[in-house]
């Protein structure tokens, strides 16, 4: 499945990419560390078929499969599942993920899968769930699965049970260095519009927002709750870059933090890049908030210790809209934080939503103009739009549910590829406002400083790939 947070098929082969899923990555090197053998199948990023796939897994002969699925392909991975259990009866098959944390009984009525691990934590979840098949230990919470009859003669089901509310109370240094070897990093080092050079890697320094309250975000939801917000130790962070970049000579690391962590943490890591001086061999990229903590003279340290690409969640920039969300943010506050990232010398990114039920399309309009505008100002590099899709478990989902909104519960339509809620503008016009957003970096101005950033074989294939994003984006919003 990869580690994506909104799922969109792409249209364009030539723009695909996977992102290297690091709490799965996490499992694996907890289970093999702990003296299991472990297989690392992701059919997607190998470009598998499914035949394929199977062969692979056939010829392994696991005694347990994990799976990690989303809302959008969680059908297709029941009927995976049914297949694999007609192929051996006795393989234990387990899901995890957003989605079957949000609705972890649908799952287990639906198919044949053993057990599904809830919460975001599943790589200690499920390495609970293997010593307990092993050694007959106790259950982590948060797990749930089909307790059958144990009369031989009666093939009943006793009913759906779980072991209570999973725990968010691991310690994150705790974990082993991730064996990237075993999960396959380099296909998913080379491809991929956040990383300028290659090979790139991908980090996971927090679980996951410390904010986390975002109505839309079915992650800190369903897999990390407010107030759960973990961090590595700036020391272990520090390992973990220096271990990627003295081994496989990483040049690019993106740390998929839902929220980096802030202030006295990033300035010791950021101290300790510095005095290293990793800060001269490899990138770092991060996501942020506008409303953080972070002053002008963090932005100028980050710069210093080797960042280079931020990204903002932005949304829309409707006061209204934002505050319907639970954002946190003030549109006022978006130009200063901007100003202070790029002065600073870095590449800040923004995330932006259309098809909100209760906006217009002067209010759409209005987004469209501001990020324009930022484009034209130069306070942004790159951005990313996308139709609001709400997930099951999160606040934006119920409210759709209980106020009509909702156009379908057919998951499979939850994709990107059509909007499913009901809107005040028609869908063949969001889609259009979205081929506008894409549109609107095409300033004399942006054109200008790209072609200025020139500076080797690194950058023009970092703008060509960016080149054919921006045509695969256009084509995925196609009326």
């Amino acid at each position: 499945m990869s580690q994506n947070r909104q799922f969109q098929w792409f249209s364009a082969s030539l723009a695909a990419y996977s992102i290297y899923p690091v709490v799965m990555a996490s499992a694996a090197t907890l289970l093999s560390q702990n003296g299991h053998q472990v297989a690392w199948l992701d059919g997607i990023t190998k470009r598998w078929t499914k035949d394929r796939f199977f062969q692979e897994l056939t010829s392994f002969e696991p005694d347990l499969v994990v799976m990690e699925t989303k809302t959008p392909v969680v059908k297709y991975h029941w009927q995976i599942i049914r297949q694999l259990k007609v192929k051996n009866s006795k393989l234990k098959i387990v899901l995890a993920g957003d989605h079957v944390s949000a609705l972890p009984k649908e799952s287990l009525e639906n198919c044949p899968v053993d057990y599904v691990l809830t919460g975001g934590d599943y790589d200690f979840s499920l390495l609970s769930l293997v010593n307990h098949l092993e050694k007959k230990t106790k259950l982590a919470g948060g797990i749930w699965y089909e307790e059958k009859s144990k009369v031989k003669s009666q093939k009943s089901k006793v009913g759906i049970k779980n072991t209570g509310k999973f725990v968010l109370n691991h310690n994150l240094d705790g974990l082993p260095m991730i064996d990237r070897e075993l999960t396959c990093w380099q296909d998913y080092a080379y491809k991929n519009s956040n990383f300028y050079r290659a090979p790139g890697a991908y980090t996971m320094f927090a679980r996951d927002c410390w904010w986390g309250k975002c109505s839309f975000c079915s992650w800190a939801h369903n897999l990390y709750l407010p107030q759960t917000y973990r961090v590595v130790s700036p020391q272990k962070a520090f390992q973990e870059v220096k271990h990627l970049v003295d081994h496989y000579q990483v040049k690019e690391i993106m740390d998929d933090s839902g929220t980096f962590p802030q202030r006295i943490w990033l300035r010791e890591f950021a101290g300790l890049l510095i005095k290293s001086g990793l800060n001269k061999k490899v990138k770092i990229n991060c996501n942020l908030r506008f409303n953080s903590d972070l002053t002008k003279e963090d932005y100028r340290l980050m710069f210093r210790a080797g960042f280079r690409f931020l990204l903002f969640g932005l949304e829309s920039v409707n006061q209204v809209s934002l505050d319907k969300i639970n954002k946190n943010l003030k549109v006022d506050q978006v130009e200063k934080v901007l100003a202070w990232a790029t002065q600073a010398g870095l590449m800040p990114h923004v995330t932006v939503m259309v098809g909100y039920p209760w906006e217009d399309e002067a209010d759409i309009k209005h987004t469209i103009a501001f990020v324009k505008g930022l484009f034209q100002k130069g306070l942004i590099f790159t951005m990313q739009a996308t139709l609001v899709i709400p997930y099951p478990g999160t606040p934006l989902f119920a409210e759709a549910k209980k106020k009509g909104w909702l156009k379908t519960q057919k998951w499979a339509d939850y994709d990107m590829r059509k909007a499913v809620l009901r809107t005040k503008v028609a869908e063949k016009k969001l889609k259009g406002d979205i081929q506008l957003l894409y549109a609107s970096f095409v300033t004399p101005r942006f054109v200008f400083r790209t072609l200025k950033s020139i500076r080797g074989i690194d950058d023009i294939r970092y703008i060509a790939f960016q080149g054919l994003k921006f045509i695969a984006k256009k084509l995925d919003f196609k009326k």
